[in-house]
C-alpha cells in the first residue's frame, strides 16, 4: 500500500485542479489554459513524490513512474466519471504522464539533496491559479498550417473524380484505421455533391448526428476540386464531439480541403491537401496532434478513394 497510496493522492490533487478549472473559454481559469495542461502535471508529480518520500526513501525509477502514473490516473479518473471526453483524455494524457514523470524526477532530487521531504515544496500548487490569472487575459495565438498526402491510384482520373464526389453507404472497416477514429470521432456515413440553388457543396453525415458541407469553391472535373468548410449550429449534436476539439470551435477549425487529380502511367496520382487552425496557448503540442491526427486521416482517406475506385475500374473490365 505504501507504493500506491501516494498515486492516489496525486491523483486526487489533479482531479481537484480539473474541478477548480472547469469554465470555458470565456471564463477565468479553464482546461484549455496552459497553467493547466502544463503545471498541474507538475503539481500532481509534486504532491506523488513528496506524499511517497515522507515514509521512506524512493527509487529513481520510482519518482518517474509513480509521478507519470498518477497523472495517467487522474486523466483516467476525468473521463470515468464525466468530466472529459475520451478524444480529450487520450491526447492529453502522453503530455501529462511526461511532464509529471519529469517533475516526479526534479522532485524526488530536490529531496536528496535537501536530505529531507519538506512540506514547503508543495507550494508549487499555487502555481497554476497565479499563471492561470495572468494567462486569462492573453489572447489565443492561431496558427494555420497545411498537411498533404497522396498515392497513386490504380485507376483513372474519371474514375477517382467519381468516387470523391459521391462516396454512399461507408462501412466502418473501410475508415476505421483512422487514429482520429479510433479515439472517439464518430466514423463518415457517406460524402455525397449536391447542387442546391446554384450552389456545389458536398455535403458530409457521419455518426451520431454530425453533418456539414463542403463548400465547392475550384471544380475542374477529374482534375482538381477545393471546398471549404460550412458548418451550422446543428452540425454537431451536443455529445458528438468533445467541446475541446470541436470543428469550427475556440481552438480548433478545419479551413479547406482540396484534392488533385493527375494522370500517372495507367493511373491517377491523387494528392489531398487540408488546411486548418489550431489556437492555444501551447501550439507546440496541439500543432504535433493535429498534424498526427490530419495525416493519418488524410492517409486513410486517399486509401479509401484508392480501394473503391480501383473496384469501378475492375468491375468496368469484367
Amino acid at each position: 500500500m505504501s507504493r500506491i497510496w501516494p498515486l492516489l493522492l496525486g491523483m486526487a490533487t489533479g482531479l481537484g485542479f480539473r474541478l477548480a478549472f472547469r469554465g470555458d473559454a470565456e471564463q477565468a481559469l479553464n482546461v484549455m489554459m496552459a497553467s493547466f495542461m502544463l503545471l498541474v502535471p507538475v503539481a500532481v508529480g509534486v504532491v506523488t513524490v513528496y506524499a511517497a518520500e515522507r515514509s521512506r526513501r524512493r527509487s529513481w525509477g520510482y519518482y518517474f513512474l509513480s509521478a507519470a502514473g498518477a497523472n495517467l490516473l487522474f486523466v483516467a479518473g476525468t473521463f470515468a466519471i464525466l468530466i472529459e471526453g475520451l478524444i480529450c483524455a487520450i491526447v492529453a494524457a502522453p503530455l501529462f504522464a511526461l511532464i509529471g514523470g519529469l517533475a516526479g524526477l526534479a522532485t524526488g532530487a530536490f529531496f536528496r539533496w535537501r536530505g529531507r521531504a519538506g512540506p514547503g515544496s508543495l507550494s508549487i500548487v499555487v502555481l497554476p491559479f497565479l499563471f492561470g490569472s495572468v494567462e486569462q487575459h492573453l489572447p489565443l495565438r492561431d496558427r494555420i498550417d497545411t498537411v498533404t498526402a497522396a498515392r497513386v491510384v490504380a485507376a483513372s482520373p474519371e474514375q477517382v473524380w467519381q468516387v470523391i464526389t459521391r462516396a454512399e453507404g461507408i462501412r466502418p472497416e473501410e475508415m476505421e484505421d483512422a487514429w482520429m477514429y479510433r479515439i472517439g470521432v464518430p466514423l463518415p456515413l457517406s460524402a455525397i455533391t449536391e447542387e442546391h440553388s446554384g450552389e456545389r457543396v458536398r455535403h458530409i453525415e457521419m455518426g451520431k448526428g454530425i453533418a456539414f458541407d463542403q463548400v465547392i469553391v475550384d471544380w475542374e472535373p477529374a482534375r482538381r476540386v477545393r471546398y471549404r468548410y460550412r458548418f451550422t449550429p446543428e452540425s454537431f449534436p451536443a455529445g458528438a464531439l468533445d467541446e475541446h476539439v470541436l470543428i469550427g470551435g475556440t481552438y480548433f477549425d478545419l479551413l479547406d480541403t482540396e484534392y488533385a487529380l493527375e494522370p500517372a502511367g495507367n493511373g491517377t496520382r491523387l494528392t489531398a491537401s487540408m488546411s486548418y487552425r489550431v489556437s492555444t496557448h501551447f501550439n507546440w503540442y496541439s500543432r504535433f496532434i493535429a498534424r498526427f491526427l490530419i495525416g493519418n486521416f488524410e492517409a486513410t482517406a486517399l486509401e479509401f478513394y484508392a480501394y473503391r475506385a480501383e473496384r469501378i475500374r475492375a468491375d468496368g473490365s469484367r
